[in-house]
């Protein structure tokens, strides 16, 4: 194969491809013949065949014996086995001829933006969030800004209603922080004894799942994507609910009391689901307690002797408390109010903000950090030789190891500038666990590549960047046993109860639709007749 290099207009990038010949007989059963070459492009997680006669983006993939063949053929010379193979339709042909001409028609120059001072991904040019509302529910303190407005990192805190995270870590009792938190959250302010024993009812109360829903709803149809069919089952609790659109301030509360308690059921009963249908899996279903915290029924629901350990509740309760909420500008927060705004019920509005943080650059992090650590851990094996860890770093930075993005998960922050508080709080939380689990040379491990990382990336970008949540996060549901597929769906678990008091908060307080406006920066054209265009 000869190698030469291509502008793929769907990456905006440059990647190395290569020629395939299509009289090769095992390409020509695939391909059906549609020219003389292909051209292989390689994206991030993604081949695209384009066929050089008519530069047409071309994707495939089947089940069967024969093109199982052309996928190994293709692994042998360009592709990674964790690149994602697509199924071909007879009419791709035809529309990647259509998006090829589009770019020339549609393309937006990047110094627009600073002409028309628009802020991409509604960021300053100083990497501080647009200001877009007002709120009391929580605050991400990452620096500090003088008179004149110039940033100066400072280390991190998350408060909640004013309270330092770091002060609702260390005075949770009994695994039940998160019903502390959620109760902080909605309601402004801290319980006494008497009444987080009565919010505690409240939600133990809203546990069991309405008649029927586990068989109509959770085990009749799994989906490959728990977040995917969080969402479906979110949605379909609406059509459970006798009042669904009742958008109320007070109804809301209500409701979203309602999605706090039947969420983690709900994530439980899918991964079980899953395992059953999709990997025939015995099917284990465990009931929740109503004498248990949210934690522990969650460690109740996914093993299958419902056994734990109070450390290992004790992070997974500490986990949710620190997801709970991080702000109102964090985008699936963002995405919940937006929605919201428009008047639609809760259940849409929190499944658009499940599919915000399904996102990888949101919610999906810290896969991508557990991911990475897997591969580390491969190369290295686990052996705390800072020069080795060190070089592995700068492959990974240098783009030559993991998913070849140049990105060091794990590190680096939108707010936070010196320090991210719930990874300091993390880190102690899992050595503490490592020690009881027998897990103290992984955790060594963690630390050895933590501080290893912290020195390259001054040495590179020439200023701190705090390790993020995501790095240690992983490392906590891993020691507790928990699949990665899973790592998202818990984080939504915690996160709803942010979601529900921002929604609350913007209804009573702003109630205005959102609305924010662009620039149109095209041009003006005189209609064509069909007859008369080329």
């Amino acid at each position: 194969m000869s190698f030469i290099q291509v502008y793929n207009l769907a990456y905006k990038d440059v990647f190395n491809v290569s020629f395939i010949n299509v009289f090769n007989p095992v390409i020509q059963n695939c391909f059906r013949a549609f020219s003389t070459a292909f051209v292989l492009v390689r994206g991030k997680n993604t081949l695209n065949i384009i066929c050089v006669t008519y530069l047409n983006s071309i994707q495939f993939h089947s089940n069967n014996g024969q093109e199982r063949g052309v996928f190994m053929f293709l692994q042998s010379s360009a592709v990674k086995s964790t690149d994602t193979i697509r199924t071909l339709y007879f009419d791709d042909s035809i529309l990647a001829r259509f998006f090829g001409q589009s770019s020339t028609h549609n393309d937006i120059p990047g110094e627009l933006y600073s002409k028309y001072n628009v802020k991409k991904g509604l960021r300053n040019e100083d990497g501080t969030g647009v200001l877009v509302g007002l709120t009391k529910v929580s605050d991400v303190v990452g620096y500090v800004k003088d008179k004149e407005g110039k940033v100066t990192p400072c280390d991190g805190d998350l408060l909640y209603r004013g309270y330092s995270i770091h002060d609702l870590i260390r005075n949770r009792r009994d695994n039940y922080g998160f019903e502390e938190t959620c109760f902080l959250l909605l309601f402004g302010f801290l319980p006494n004894k008497n009444q987080l024993a009565n919010f505690k009812g409240c939600l133990a109360d809203r546990y069991s799942l309405p008649d029927n829903f586990m068989i109509n709803e959770i085990l009749g149809s799994p989906s490959l994507n728990l977040m995917n069919r969080l969402q479906a089952l979110t949605l379909q609790l609406y059509n459970y609910d006798d009042d669904p659109d009742n958008t109320d301030v007070y109804e809301t509360l209500r409701k979203g009391l309602n999605l706090i308690a039947k969420l983690p059921v709900l994530a439980c009963y899918a991964y079980q689901s899953k395992l059953h249908k999709v990997y025939h899996d015995s099917l284990i279903i465990h009931y929740p307690r109503q004498d248990y915290s949210i934690a522990e029924n969650i460690l109740l629901m996914l093993r299958p002797d419902g056994q734990f350990t109070k450390k290992e509740a004790n992070l997974l309760d500490a986990l949710l408390v620190i997801h709970a909420d991080h702000g109102g500008g964090n985008n699936s927060t963002f995405t919940d109010v937006v929605v919201g705004s428009t008047g639609t019920d809760l259940y849409s509005a929190i499944c658009a903000s499940l599919g915000a943080l399904k996102g990888p650059r949101h919610g999906g992090a810290n896969i991508s950090v557990s991911r990475m650590m897997d591969e580390v851990k491969a190369v290295t094996g686990m052996n705390c030789d800072k020069a080795k860890i060190k070089k592995v770093i700068l492959d990974i930075l240098d783009g030559k190891l993991y998913d070849h993005s140049g990105l060091l998960y794990g590190f680096g922050h939108a707010v936070y500038t010196l320090s991210d508080p719930r990874a300091e709080i993390l880190r102690e939380l899992c050595r503490n666990l490592a020690q009881e689990k027998g897990m103290l040379s992984t955790f060594n491990f963690y630390k050895m590549f933590e501080d290893t990382a912290h020195e390259v990336l001054m040495e590179k970008k020439k200023k701190p960047l705090p390790t993020n949540v995501d790095f240690y996060s992983g490392l906590a549901y891993s020691m507790l046993g928990i699949p990665d597929e899973l790592y998202t769906p818990l984080f939504a678990i915690a996160r709803v109860s942010g979601w529900v008091s921002h929604n609350m908060e913007n209804k009573m307080y702003d109630g205005r639709i959102m609305r924010p406006a662009t620039k149109y920066v095209g041009e003006m054209h005189d209609f064509v007749d069909m007859d008369s265009r080329s």
